[in-house]
């Protein structure tokens, strides 16, 4: 009658948890209940049963960067982290601003373990009505700033994108960083060899005027927008009802004071922030719609240049679900909250049907943790190519299993098949790419 069913489980059901019992048929949840009778049984030994993570931001590097990351190695690390859908965003070689450079990733994501969308790129020249129609999920990051891959749009490109987006009502992905400031403050500070003077050169003036800019645009247009990476006191203020955004563990977790220690290894764009923004940030995840990794590995060599030379971003899509779990166990964020904006809203901003809940009907997209299962990040039990973690030594919670559809793909060491992941098709698709993410 069932595939499988789980038992002797604590589920998280309608915003809290519940023991139950769940059945699995054709990779969806067919049956909740109390007690469920079947054949083939998974016991989940007490562990407490989540939906999966959804990341709305990572940059798997591939095609063209794959000595930083690839797919299948990107993949694993998501599927270790409890982390079952992914979107990529569009600045790999090529950017993914055409459909022909889309092909070209979709057919490098048939090496994911883990279900995926793709995003597409704004640029002068991207063919975004034929990239909305082949299955792009969103449009973005759309840079306002220079950060990595050259596709910084001034004002007039981005307000054209928005007009164009709002028409096919796709959501516009903000990289809010304003270009002008940057330029200004960075030829001040090139003499500068501290770490620390990076945070000086794109200040929180620069997101704030981004999001103004941004928000001013996208209302004009009559745009969905959603702010990527979050990462200050005064862009959550900026924010408008109708505007969602998304936080990172790396923004939550770590400030300037960090430079110290993390060198540029510690180099994102945006930057570390106060600590006055980082308290702002957990203080407003009740306004904050998602917790996001924006994983952006790099190799280690490339990181250890000087800071103006070493390339933005780290690693980091295999740590946010554990980092967030060891919060809930201190007490800074509810389960609720965890799932509501690592799951169910990602879901429900990005039109990610069937994904997000533990629901009859929805994907049995499951991740099983243990609570006392508390142990320190390290990077030699990483799954990305990187190598390294800016999370080196701080307490987490990995899951104990993870599963994607029904079936496993992690399970105290990665099992899944290369190619399980299936892409996920956009709300604006038609029927030519739905089934060639496999």
């Amino acid at each position: 009658m069932f595939d499988v069913v789980i038992k002797n489980a604590k589920l998280f059901l309608e915003g809290k948890v519940q023991e139950a019992e769940l059945a699995i048929t054709d990779g969806r949840i067919t049956k909740i209940a109390k007690d469920i009778g079947g054949d083939n049984i998974l016991d989940a030994h007490g562990s407490l049963v989540l939906p999966g993570v959804i990341d709305v931001h990572v940059h798997f590097r591939d095609p063209g960067m794959t000595h930083k990351e690839d797919w299948y190695s990107g993949s694993c690390a998501a599927a270790a982290g409890g982390v079952t859908t992914v979107i990529d965003h569009p600045n790999t070689v090529p950017p993914t601003t055409t459909l022909k450079s889309f092909e070209v990733k979709l057919n490098a994501a048939k090496k994911s373990i883990v279900d995926f969308g793709i995003n597409a790129g704004v640029v002068d020249g991207a063919e975004l009505e034929a990239l909305w129609k082949a299955g792009i999920t969103a449009f973005g990051e759309i840079y306002m700033a220079e950060s990595m891959g050259k596709m910084c749009v001034d004002d007039d490109a981005l307000s054209n994108a928005l007009k164009t987006i709002a028409q096919l009502d796709g959501i516009a992905c903000i990289h809010a960083e304003d270009e002008r400031i940057i330029k200004e403050r960075t030829e001040k500070l090139m003499n500068k060899t501290d770490p620390s003077a990076y945070s000086s050169s794109r200040p929180n003036e620069s997101e704030a005027n981004a999001i103004t800019k941004a928000t001013e645009s996208a209302s004009t247009a009559e745009c969905k927008l959603h702010i990527c990476h979050i990462s200050t006191k005064e862009g959550l203020r900026l924010l408008e009802k109708n505007v969602t955004c998304e936080v990172t563990p790396h923004h939550l977790f770590f400030t300037e004071k960090d430079w110290d220690r993390l060198g540029t290894l510690g180099k994102v764009n945006p930057p570390l922030r106060s600590e006055g923004d980082r308290q702002a940030l957990w203080a407003g995840l009740n306004r904050i719609d998602m917790i996001a990794s924006d994983h952006a590995p790099h190799a280690l060599e490339e990181k250890e240049q000087d800071i103006w030379s070493a390339p933005p971003g780290v690693p980091g899509v295999e740590t946010s679900l554990p980092l967030m779990l060891h919060a809930v166990k201190a007490g800074h964020i509810s389960l609720q909250c965890l799932v509501e904006r690592m799951a169910i809203n990602p879901a429900r901003v990005f039109g990610l049907n069937g994904k997000g809940d533990i629901k009859v009907g929805n994907d049995a997209d499951l991740v099983f943790v243990d609570f006392k299962n508390v142990t320190p990040i390290k990077a030699d039990d990483m799954h990305s190519k990187a190598g390294w973690t800016p999370f080196e030594g701080m307490d987490a919670i990995f899951p104990k299993m993870t599963m994607i559809r029904g079936g496993i793909v992690f399970d105290g060491e990665v099992v899944g098949e290369k190619g399980y992941g299936r892409f996920i098709p956009g709300e604006g698709a038609t029927n030519l790419y739905i089934n060639e993410g496999k």
